[in-house]
């Protein structure tokens, strides 16, 4: 059974920081798309930043550029999501997703995040059930 775990959310002030976890089980990404989603109250969804496992190319949505950084640790196959200057606006709920189709390299994050966003084979997504983030002014 594949399960996606998120942790770390929390509440912070603006400028604060927060290290959001996604260990992954029961399957193991190796060369996939993985990334975090957001999704604040009476929003659509939206993402934050992805990442192909097998290279470590990563892509981020414009909003986030140079205050996010999303990473993997391979070997216990968790995705992380660091996340500095913290707004607002950042306040969330924030899913890890994971796409069990497997790329080969000469993808980029980009792809994933387009994949992700919207898959053509949403069964093979694989979504954590989530973790709050709230930044007060």
């Amino acid at each position: 059974q594949v399960q996606l775990v998120e942790s770390g959310g929390g509440s912070v002030q603006t400028g604060g920081s927060l290290r959001l976890s996604c260990a992954a089980s029961g399957y193991t990404y190796s060369s996939n798309c993985m990334g975090w989603f957001r999704q604040a109250p009476g929003k659509e969804r939206e993402g934050v930043a992805a990442i192909l496992t097998g290279t470590g190319s990563t892509y981020y949505t414009d909003s986030v550029k140079g205050r996010f950084i999303i990473s993997q640790d391979r070997a216990k196959n968790t995705l992380y999501l660091q996340m500095n200057t913290l707004r607002p606006e950042d306040t969330a709920m924030y899913y890890c997703a994971a796409d069990r189709v497997i790329l080969p390299g000469f993808f980029g994050g980009g792809h994933c995040y387009a994949t992700l966003s919207r898959p053509s084979s949403p069964a093979a997504i694989d979504w954590g059930q989530g973790t709050q983030v709230t930044v007060s002014p």
